[in-house]
């Protein structure tokens, strides 16, 4: 387990006592629990509802992302190395959050009994599924990412939206299957269908923004709506049909396996488009 020596972390999962809590304290709340990034000590975080604003904090990692591997490219920096490099920041960004629950999703599916997959999924040892998992997805982003020439600021935004609105959409949607744990924090304080609609609203924003700025791009754009949509829901169905339900694993899986997919779609529609 990537964070389970992360004593930080798992205190974040204690119920709060303040409610609900406000935008900023709710922010503050999904800042910590979703990301490595610092939040003023002055202003106290809540962690309830902190699931509708996964999306938001998607943006905020994807954009500062941009900007790091558009000041690499500014320097004359490969776009190998910096796909690489901003692949890598990606991953230290979230602390291996979702990456952790991915290879845990991949080892408890490898169980031939569907019996003992969330017992696979529980233990603390990384199996050799797990490990091919985390190989696909960081191999795949990094190599997806390459193949981008144009838009890559937008597919980076975009992949980390749509990773996080599925499992809000998750979340929502199928049972959790575990007593508790983080899904149980997230499912109990969802609110239906305004949080859906807030990252989905979200995203068609970011893509109107990109097809605005750029309207040579603006198939792309659309491109990148349409399959991200379908990643984020397909993904989350995919897992639900093989478990039947969610765990904060699956939840993590989710994102990642609609991360990868969309950054594959955009380097598909490079090609298609002969613009690589």
């Amino acid at each position: 387990m990537l964070l389970s020596s992360d004593p930080n972390r798992t205190n974040l999962l204690a119920p709060d006592t303040q409610g609900r809590g406000g935008l900023w304290a709710r922010l503050g709340g999904a800042v910590l629990f979703y990301t490595r990034l610092p939040w003023p000590g002055q202003w106290q975080p809540s962690f309830r509802g902190i699931a509708a604003l996964a999306p938001l904090i998607g943006v905020m990692l994807g954009g500062g992302l941009a900007l790091v591997d558009g000041g690499l490219g500014w320097l004359g920096v490969s776009r190998n190395l910096t796909s690489g490099l901003v692949v890598g920041l990606w991953l230290w960004l979230t602390g291996g959050l979702h990456l952790d629950g991915a290879m845990d999703t991949a080892d408890g599916l490898a169980a031939m009994d569907p019996q003992r997959r969330l017992e696979v999924m529980a233990d603390s040892r990384t199996g050799a599924f797990g490990t091919m998992a985390a190989i696909a997805i960081l191999g795949l982003k990094t190599l997806a990412l390459a193949d981008l020439a144009l838009g890559r600021g937008w597919w980076l935004v975009l992949a980390a939206l749509w990773g996080r609105w599925g499992q809000v959409v998750a979340v929502a949607r199928y049972p959790y299957l575990r007593p508790a744990g983080k899904g149980a924090l997230h499912q109990a304080h969802l609110r239906l269908p305004q949080d859906i609609l807030l990252g989905l609203g979200l995203g068609v924003f970011v893509t109107g923004l990109w097809a605005g700025l750029h309207p040579e791009q603006t198939w792309w754009a659309l491109g990148s709506l349409v399959g991200g949509i379908l990643a984020a829901l397909g993904t989350g169905a995919w897992l639900n049909q093989r478990l039947g339900g969610h765990t904060g694993d699956t939840y993590g899986a989710t994102l990642e396996w609609t991360e990868t997919l969309v950054l594959c779609l955009g380097s598909l529609l490079s090609q298609l488009s002969g613009r690589v």
